[in-house]
């Protein structure tokens, strides 16, 4: 043990104390999670864990599993196998898969939102685009019209949806319209995760761009966690504050954006920046 001086000036050494770390429990973890459809493998035994804040990317190509990973986040399917826990009052501990339908959509009604590549998955494209976002509420129980109708409005403002056309069905709208119509829906209550499958896919650059600096906005603000799906490194590298990597139901690699994205160590993520560069 190195000498030191102490308090009295004599040379006898001192403990030495461990730094301490500061550790942040995660939010969402998800541990051994197994999916077959038939003789196919979707997801071959993935952990995952998401931080308070931060935004998670998952990248890998068609059929390698992300997609299959997120409904499994949004409770929309439940495994062969695993875990899934959210660290949130009178779940903390509990394994999700183990609710019951009902106890499934109250959950994510209330916690947990989320935006599809499709808009027709997620709207209902004849109704409202405020009757969209108030219909999320009344999920969640709320009763009184005019407070569904300010929420809605609330809501679509923070989304940088035209509220001149709130009343404008999904139908009529550009879909960069209804992907902001969709934000607008997911993040009403105010969830504690927000799940991103392909927002920006199939938009021209231009409302890419918009749709992208919408979400970098509310998330700064807000700070709320999401996880983003995308096969796009660019909006990865945009939004992401760490990535997963994922090939045939696996994860291959993850880490920090910039670290994976500059010093890819798996020679499926090499493939992968190498075709974007």
């Amino acid at each position: 043990m190195t000498a030191a001086l102490n308090i009295a000036g004599d040379a006898t050494p001192l403990p030495l104390v461990p730094p301490q770390l500061v550790t942040t429990q995660p939010l969402l973890r998800m541990e051994g999670i197994r999916r077959r459809f038939g003789e196919v493998e979707a997801l071959g035994g993935v952990d995952a864990a998401v931080y308070p804040g931060e935004v998670l990317g998952i990248v890998g190509e068609s059929g390698s599993g992300k997609s299959s990973l997120l409904r499994m986040m949004n409770l929309e399917d439940t495994p062969d196998a695993g875990s899934y826990h959210l660290a949130i009052p009178d779940h903390a501990g509990r394994n999700l898969f183990d609710l019951d339908r009902y106890q499934r959509r109250m959950l994510c009604a209330r916690r947990i939102g989320i935006v599809y590549q499709n808009p027709h998955l997620g709207l209902l494209m004849g109704n409202s685009s405020s009757g969209n976002v108030a219909e999320r509420l009344l999920i969640a129980g709320e009763r009184s019209f005019a407070t569904l109708r300010d929420k809605a409005r609330a809501a679509l403002d923070a989304s940088e949806f035209p509220l001149p056309r709130m009343d404008a069905p999904p139908a009529q709208l550009s879909g960069g319209m209804q992907q902001r119509v969709q934000l607008a829906k997911a993040i009403a209550l105010e969830p504690t995760l927000l799940l991103l499958d392909e927002p920006t896919t199939g938009l021209d650059v231009s409302v890419q761009a918009l749709v992208l600096d919408t979400l970098k906005r509310l998330q700064q603000e807000r700070r709320i966690t999401m996880v983003l799906v995308s096969h796009d490194l660019g909006v990865i590298r945009t939004m992401a504050d760490r990535v997963m990597v994922m090939r045939r139901g696996l994860v291959v690699e993850q880490g920090l954006v910039d670290q994976v994205f500059q010093d890819p160590q798996h020679p499926y993520t090499q493939q992968l920046v190498h075709a974007k560069l």
